[in-house]
């Protein structure tokens, strides 16, 4: 599971920025964790040291010394396990639970399927639906009520005109 993708380089020292994409940076990025990459012969990469500068992660990795070694990694995807994931509350669920499911109207009528999940101001839920476009729900108790792993489906009650658009 992705947990961040290296951004550009900070400074001229090696560090380079992060784009999280994880709930939890402060225990994923801790000096001394090894994170695997994709593509795999990048890695894996030991963390340094974190900070945070200006809302931004900043990471310092074992070995990368200069501003062009760390722009060798742009585009690095950092990765973890799925088995290595915490337990999360009933009703939380990781990206990768997610897509895949089946999405339904609460009379059973079949919308589309998850295909990503997207982390912007909320999160949304990227819907396909055949012979249309993609639908964006916005990923809420109110509008989705329903999330059943073992079923394979998620139900919606979308709010008026949100299927139209």
């Amino acid at each position: 599971m992705v947990v961040g993708r290296i951004g550009r380089p900070h400074g001229v020292r090696g560090e380079v920025t992060v784009e999280v994409r994880t709930d939890d940076p402060d225990r994923r990025f801790v000096p001394g964790a090894v994170l695997a990459t994709e593509p795999a012969d990048r890695g894996p990469l030991t963390v340094e040291s974190a900070k945070w500068h200006s809302g931004t992660l900043l990471l310092r990795l074992e070995g990368v010394t200069d501003r062009q070694a760390a722009d060798e990694l742009r585009n690095t995807m950092l990765v973890v396990e799925v088995a290595d994931l915490p337990e999360l509350d009933d009703d939380s669920f990781y990206d990768h639970q997610l897509i895949g499911l089946e999405v339904r109207l609460a009379d059973g009528t079949v919308v589309g399927a998850v295909s990503a999940v997207r982390h912007d101001a909320a999160e949304l839920l990227v819907v396909r639906r055949p012979g249309t476009h993609d639908l964006l729900v916005p990923f809420v108790t109110a509008i989705v009520p329903t999330v059943d792993l073992a079923a394979g489906h998620l139900v919606i009650t979308p709010p008026e005109g949100l299927l139209e658009l």
